[in-house]
């Protein structure tokens, strides 16, 4: 057997400009990350609420490691269902208006989860074309053709619905993480109730921000590492549906469950999204980030969340921006493809709470320059 020549491979990766790298974060705080020894204003971080140094956050998950350790030590079926992961469960079902909800250690295995219960239950999978890779991995994984619609146009889905048979699925990111732009739930709904079709939506990015629009009878994600700043994710369904997952889905009867600890952060978290502060101010922050944008001509792609995308084109180009910006003392990663189509790389800019007026005017100043 001839060995794999991982150095070409690499050398090949690199000359598309599609090679990437890790940047060791030394310490955060707020919208400041250092690293080495240098300090950066992040524009990248899916924090979007600023919970993650929150003050309150990080002293309710110290109370959970003094009352339950570090871990949870086994998986939820086995003796890792600890209370708090109970109250947090019982917590997203009322604040999402669902019956239970079940969690999961990240979105990404939570929505392999849900393919992997509804195997053989499906004859059919639609999604749209922009949805996170999770979601398309999770639909090749139990071996179902990928059949996608045109990203967020409902007359591609209707087309494509019209030639299905059987039972099925349409699976949507609520807001899409490369465009930061959303999906019409409502219309989606409407199309999969003529059609006895589930919906499913992967809101990750729109959790905590916006309020949880879910159809009867629908499956609902999300993740609890972005908006509410600290880790994992759950599903939130029918009662009936959320026992089957636990009856059925291979990553959650078979992973170590998240630290009890971190369940209590999200608690904490939980209550501060209700009471709407840093939200006010994140949507603040997202309104003047777009007045200023257009004042400096910027052509930044239209969206009202708080992914602002602007899309460069070629990987190199935005290689080149990013890198700029990095040397005025801003982060803002590269996305290129295979994370976006081709001819579609980007530098995919994200606003925070504890944004300040001042960090973001000077950046867009800064933004304008680098892509001169």
């Amino acid at each position: 057997m001839v060995a794999m020549n991982f150095s070409n491979k690499l050398s090949s990766i690199k000359k598309k400009h599609l090679y990437r790298s890790r940047k060791i974060i030394e310490r955060s705080k707020d919208s400041i990350i250092v690293i080495g020894n240098k300090s950066f204003v992040n524009f990248c971080s899916n924090d979007y609420l600023s919970l993650s140094n929150n003050p309150l956050v990080s002293e309710a998950f110290q109370r959970g490691v003094r009352k339950y350790g570090s871990g949870s030590g086994a998986s939820h079926l086995v003796s890792g269902h600890s209370r708090a992961h109970h109250e947090l469960e019982e917590a997203l079902a009322d604040y999402t208006g669902q019956e239970r909800s079940l969690l999961f250690s990240s979105g990404y295995t939570a929505n392999i989860g849900i393919f992997s219960a509804l195997k053989d239950d499906l004859d059919w999978v639609l999604q749209d074309k922009l949805n996170h890779a999770s979601l398309i991995d999770a639909n090749q994984l139990i071996g179902l053709p990928l059949k996608r619609y045109t990203h967020n146009k409902i007359e591609s889905l209707e087309k494509k619905i019209a030639k299905q048979s059987g039972n099925g699925l349409i699976a949507t990111d609520t807001v899409f993480s490369m465009d930061g732009d959303k999906s019409d739930i409502d219309s989606i709904a409407k199309i999969a109730n003529s059609n006895d079709a589930i919906v499913m939506q992967d809101d990750a990015h729109g959790f905590g921000i916006f309020e949880p629009n879910i159809p009867i009878n629908s499956i609902y994600m999300a993740t609890l590492g972005k908006a509410a700043g600290v880790m994992g994710a759950f599903v939130a369904g029918s009662e009936d549906f959320i026992e089957y997952l636990i009856q059925k889905s291979r990553p959650y009867i078979y992973t170590t469950a998240i630290s009890p600890a971190i369940c209590m952060a999200i608690m904490k978290s939980l209550d501060l999204i209700k009471q709407g502060e840093q939200k006010e101010k994140l949507i603040s922050n997202i309104d003047f980030f777009k007045q200023i944008a257009k004042e400096l001509n910027l052509p930044l792609s239209d969206s009202v969340s708080a992914i602002q995308p602007l899309i460069l084109g070629t990987s190199e180009s935005t290689m080149k921006a990013s890198l700029r910006l990095y040397d005025s003392g801003y982060y803002v990663s590269a996305i290129r493809p295979p994370t976006v189509p081709n001819g579609a790389a980007r530098l995919r800019i994200t606003l925070c709470a504890d944004h300040t007026r001042d960090q973001i005017k000077q950046f867009l100043i800064q933004l304008k320059d680098a892509i001169q």
